[in-house]
């Protein structure tokens, strides 16, 4: 099933362009930077030159001040700390973090993930039971808390100190007594307010060994801020995309024997980019709690053992397959459910008691992607429904279910990406009224279109292109691989076709120049290069050919509008 065509749409210039150009960049980087917010001579170096003193000081954070003197305490008083963590990537690499340095200073930590399966997302009760039966007396959560009132009250009245650490948006006011980090909330004037989990252990970390006297190496750090920063899919500007540079750069000199197996496993080498966590790594690491315990990626990023850190990698390995296969039939089912519904309704909203609960996140947000609507798989177990929803651009999904949060069990996350728990006899009403309540939305929000930001001749699209572009990357949220228009081109030759539906071929502008190009899952599409086209997709460099290539992401007969 597949969406209508989409319109073609240049994106616009801002207004700071001309000031760029006039320090001296050429005007389509001038543009580019700012489209991602760069203003100015000394934001532009910045950009394109991560460094550590861009990163700021984590105690201007509320309640940074606060956690590490109550951290301080527990060391001092030996007591044992837990780090509950949730089960994604994000959450993982948060727990890691503190936990090798808490115990680098002199700290007692031991670890609380939460089961996807058997207790669901989030701070609950229950880990105040096992933090407790584990003898602890504080607890410090990582990628989750900020809507945990009654877990927090529960954990306060038990005589546990407790640190939220988290950047989901905040649910309610949390209960007197606990700390609270988190840039999200009203209290906290943070200069940066899109840091992921990851990021904020990583603060933690470096204001606690700060304060502890103890000197910290920042490259282990950043390889496993990095992870979680990307994975989770936050905007990679500003302190992100420092973390995320810096930290892909520390991986090429990577030590650890258990990140040394993972990037082994998935198959990937230094120079290493955003897009090799995005899908090579970050997918082996959320496999685990998807279909099994998280735990298992947590030993594995901990591990210092390369035997045992070969046993783990390779189990994550089998557990993603199997989370790809499980994914697929998902998505497949999803898209059988919507088939009929002409015109698509503007949310889509589909459940089945034979959905697994750890992939339908991934599979709403492909269909989200393929049909250009917010969308909600749930997951039905014991006549409750376990969903995850993902959003469109322009289109808030959690502050729009908000109003509805009263009529969930469990409500939480970003304004792209939620998490939320109904019983399932009320799933069709709240089906009905988010779609009637959708219809409100502008037309033109659910319309397909694609923004491209350069158009260039064939000829322009070179190596040196690349190499210039290349100083833009990390690439990700906010700072999106530069999508090109070019044209008019005309095929040499029939396309080549491999692997599973892939296409690749050579072109050639009106002036002769080639151009090469590939299509993952184009096998379907090659009609459409017939002729003479235009084409919209992302060059990039092939290692496969050794030079430039054109990654389509869709083409149009050459002449139209």
């Amino acid at each position: 099933m597949g969406g209508s065509a989409a319109e073609w749409i240049a994106a616009p210039v801002p207004e700071g362009t001309a000031d760029l150009e006039r320090v001296g960049l050429p005007r389509w980087m001038a543009v580019l930077l700012a489209r991602r917010g760069v203003t100015d001579e000394i934001g532009a170096r910045s950009f394109l030159v991560p460094s550590l003193d861009q990163l700021h000081d984590p105690f201007l954070l509320h309640g940074m001040d606060a956690a590490v003197e109550r951290l301080l305490a527990a060391r001092e008083r030996n007591e044992k700390i837990a780090i509950v963590g949730d089960y994604d990537v994000d959450g993982v690499t948060a727990t890691a973090l503190l936990l090798a340095v808490l115990k680098h200073c002199g700290c007692t930590a031991v670890p609380i993930v939460p089961h996807r399966l058997r207790e669901g997302y989030g701070f609950q009760p229950v880990h105040v039971e096992r933090a407790r039966a584990e003898g602890c007396s504080m607890i410090v959560t990582a990628d989750c808390g900020s809507s945990a009132v009654g877990a927090v009250e529960e954990a306060l009245a038990a005589g546990l100190a407790v640190v939220v650490t988290d950047h989901h948006l905040p649910g309610g006011e949390l209960p007197a007594g606990t700390v609270h980090i988190n840039p999200r909330q009203t209290a906290c004037d943070y200069p940066f307010q899109d840091l992921a989990a990851a990021g904020l252990a990583l603060k933690l970390c470096l204001a606690f060994a700060r304060r502890c006297g103890r000197e910290l190496d920042p490259a282990p750090l950043l390889r496993i801020a990095c992870l979680g920063t990307i994975a989770d899919l936050v905007p990679l500007r500003g302190e992100n995309r420092v973390i995320a540079a810096l930290g892909l750069e520390a991986l090429a000199t990577v030590r650890s024997a258990g990140l040394k197996a993972l990037l082994q496993q998935a198959g990937v080498k230094a120079p290493y980019s955003a897009a090799d966590v995005g899908f090579r790594i970050g997918p082996r690491i959320n496999a685990a709690g998807r279909l099994h315990e998280a735990e298992r990626a947590l030993e594995l990023l901990l591990s210092r053992d390369p035997k045992r850190s070969a046993e783990l990698a390779l189990e994550l390995d089998s557990l993603n397959r199997d989370r790809q296969a499980e994914e697929a039939r998902v998505v497949e089912e999803a898209f059988a459910l919507f088939a009929d519904r002409r015109p698509l309704p503007p949310i889509l909203v589909g459940w089945s008691a034979e959905w697994h609960k750890g992939v339908v996140g991934i599979a709403a947000g492909r269909i989200a992607k393929e049909l250009h609507r917010p969308t909600l798989l749930f997951a039905v177990e014991d006549g409750v429904a376990g969903g995850s929803g993902r959003s469109i651009h322009g289109l808030e999904l959690h502050a729009f279910l908000l109003r509805w949060k009263e009529r969930m069990i469990r409500f939480g996350g970003h304004a792209q990406a939620v998490g939320l728990t109904v019983h399932l006899e009320e799933l069709e009403a709240l089906r009905q009224e988010w779609e009637a309540a959708g219809a409100a939305w502008p037309a033109d929000l659910l319309a397909r279109r694609h923004e491209y930001e350069l158009e260039l001749a064939p000829n322009r699209l070179t190596a040196k292109l690349v190499a210039q572009l290349s100083r833009l990357e990390p690439f990700g949220m906010g700072n999106p691989r530069p999508l090109v228009r070019t044209g008019p081109l005309r095929l040499e030759g029939a396309p080549r076709l491999f692997g599973n539906g892939h296409l690749s071929g050579r072109a050639r502008g009106e002036d002769g120049a080639p151009l090469d190009l590939v299509g993952w899952g184009w096998q379907e599409r090659a009609a459409g290069l017939e002729g003479t086209f235009e084409a919209l997709g992302w060059i990039e460099h092939d290692d496969y050919r050794g030079g430039p290539c054109l990654r389509l992401l869709d083409c149009r007969p050459a002449g139209n509008p």
